[in-house]
C-alpha cells in the first residue's frame, strides 16, 4: 500500500473533505431531481399538461434510475467512485440544462430520463466511496449527514427555484442549476482518490481508523446469493420510497392547489416540511451509531431504529386524512417526514454491514426499491387527482406502505454478514 504523503495536518482531514464533497453532491442531485416539482405549475401552464401527464414527467427520472441502480453499483465497485461519479455528474448536469430547453411533453420527458440515467449510479457510488473513506463506527452518521444534505436540497429547492423562476423564468432556473453541477464535477475529479492511501493529504492517523483496502483483487459479484440476501432490505426500502417520492414531487403542488396558496407561500410551507427531513436524517444517523457503540449489536442499531422511523411516520401521517387546518396539516406532514428520514442512516449503513466487499452493488440492489417507488408513486398521485380531485386521498397509500414497511423491517438481518464461497466471489487482477 502506498505510504501517505502528508506528514502533518494541513487544513481539514482528507476524509472530512471527501465527506463534505459527498454532502454537496447529495444536495445538488436532489435539487436537480425535485426542481421540476416546484416549477410544475409554470411548466404545466406553458406546455398545456394534465396532472396525469405531469405525473408521467415526474416519474420519467425513475425509469433509468431504477434500471441502473444495480448496474451502477457494480460499475462503482469495478471502476471506483472517482470515474463513476465524474461521468454520472456530466450526464445529470447536461440533462438539467436541457430541461430548460424542453418544448413539449416528449422533450421534457426525455430530459428527465437523461437525468435519471446520470443519477442512477450516484448513491451506490457514494456508498462505495464511504466504504473506503469512513470508519465502521461512523457509517450511520456518514449516511445520515449526506442524506440530510439531500433533504436540505429538498428544503431550499422550492424557494430557490421560485426565486430563479421569477428572475429568469423556469427555463433559466434549470440552466443555472445545471451549471452549478458542472462546478462540483470539476472539484470531485480533481480532489478524490479511490484509494485513501494515495491521497496527497492523507496521514497515518487517518489511515489507522479507515477500513483496510484490498488492492490485489477485485470482487466478482455472486449475483444470485447477494440479491436474495438483500431482498428483504430492498422491499422495506420500497415502502419508505413510496412516501419519499410523493413528498418530493407533489408537495409544492399540494399546498398550491389544496390550500390555494401562491407559488411563494407554497414554497415556504414545502421548505418547512423538508427541513424536518434534514433533522430526521441527522438524528437517525447519530442514533444508529450511538446504539451500535453502546450495545455492539447491529440488529438493534439498524433494525430497531428503522422500526422507530416507520412507526413515528405512520403515527403522524394518519391525521392528514382528517384535518383541513393548514397549520396542523403542515405540522403533521413535517412530523411524518422527520420520522421517515430517521430510517435513512441505518438503512444505507446496512449494505456496508452485510456485504462490505460488494457495498456499491448491495446499495444499488437496496435503492432499486426506492427507484421503483419513484416510478409508481408520483404517477399514481397524478392519476388519483385527475380521477377524484381529492388531494389528500393519495396519502392513504403511503399510510398502508408505512405499516407494511414497519412489519417487513423485522425480516432484515444486518448482523449476518454476507460471506460467499471465496473461490466464487473473487478473481485475481
Amino acid at each position: 500500500m502506498t505510504k501517505p504523503i502528508a506528514v502533518r495536518r494541513r487544513g481539514l482531514p482528507a476524509p472530512t473533505v471527501v465527506l463534505i464533497l459527498l454532502c454537496v453532491m447529495y444536495g445538488i442531485t436532489y435539487i436537480d431531481r425535485v426542481n421540476v416539482g416546484t416549477a410544475a405549475s409554470a411548466i404545466k401552464a406553458e406546455l398545456g399538461l394534465s396532472n396525469t401527464e405531469l405525473g408521467l414527467v415526474f416519474s420519467a427520472f425513475a425509469y433509468p434510475y431504477a434500471l441502473l441502480q444495480i448496474g451502477g453499483g457494480w460499475v462503482s465497485d469495478r471502476l471506483g467512485p472517482r470515474v463513476t461519479l465524474t461521468v454520472c455528474g456530466l450526464l445529470w448536469a447536461v440533462a438539467t440544462i436541457l430541461t430548460g430547453f424542453a418544448g413539449g411533453l416528449v422533450s421534457l420527458f426525455l430530459a428527465r430520463v437523461l437525468l435519471g440515467l446520470g443519477e442512477g449510479a450516484t448513491f451506490p457510488g457514494a456508498t462505495r466511496a464511504m466504504q473506503s473513506w469512513v470508519s465502521r463506527e461512523a457509517r450511520g452518521f456518514a449516511q445520515g449527514i449526506t442524506h440530510a444534505c439531500a433533504r436540505l436540497g429538498n428544503a431550499i429547492t422550492p424557494p430557490l427555484v421560485a426565486w430563479l423562476t421569477l428572475a429568469l423564468t423556469w427555463r433559466g432556473s434549470f440552466v443555472v442549476l445545471g451549471c452549478v453541477s458542472l462546478v462540483w464535477i470539476a472539484v470531485w475529479a480533481w480532489y478524490y482518490r479511490d484509494d485513501p492511501a494515495r491521497h496527497p493529504a492523507i496521514t497515518a492517523a487517518d489511515l489507522a481508523v479507515l477500513p483496510p483496502r484490498r488492492d490485489a483483487e477485485k470482487p466478482r459479484v455472486p449475483w444470485g446469493p447477494l440479491v436474495r440476501r438483500m431482498m428483504p432490505v430492498t422491499v422495506t426500502y420500497f415502502c419508505y420510497g413510496w412516501t419519499l417520492w410523493l413528498y418530493l414531487n407533489w408537495l409544492p403542488s399540494f399546498f398550491l392547489h389544496e390550500y390555494k396558496l401562491d407559488l411563494k407561500h407554497s414554497a415556504i410551507f414545502s421548505s418547512g416540511v423538508f427541513f424536518a427531513g434534514v433533522i430526521g436524517d441527522t438524528f437517525g444517523g447519530l442514533l444508529t451509531d450511538a446504539v451500535y457503540r453502546r450495545t455492539g449489536s447491529l440488529k438493534r442499531a439498524r433494525r430497531d431504529v428503522v422500526v422507530l422511523g416507520f412507526a413515528g411516520s405512520l403515527a403522524f401521517l394518519i391525521p392528514v386524512l382528517f384535518t383541513r387546518d393548514l397549520t396542523l396539516m403542515a405540522g403533521c406532514l413535517s412530523g411524518a417526514f422527520f420520522f421517515a428520514e430517521v430510517v435513512i442512516g441505518p438503512m444505507w449503513a446496512i449494505p456496508m454491514d452485510i456485504a462490505p466487499r460488494y457495498s456499491g452493488t448491495a446499495a444499488g440492489i437496496m435503492n432499486t426499491g426506492s427507484a421503483v417507488a419513484a416510478i409508481a408513486s408520483p404517477l399514481a398521485f397524478g392519476v388519483i387527482i385527475d380521477a377524484t380531485g381529492n388531494w389528500e386521498l393519495p396519502f392513504l397509500g403511503s399510510i398502508g406502505l408505512l405499516a407494511l414497511g414497519l412489519c417487513l423491517a423485522f425480516t432484515m438481518h444486518p448482523e449476518r454478514a454476507f460471506e460467499p464461497d471465496a473461490s466464487a466471489a473473487r478473481q485475481p487482477t
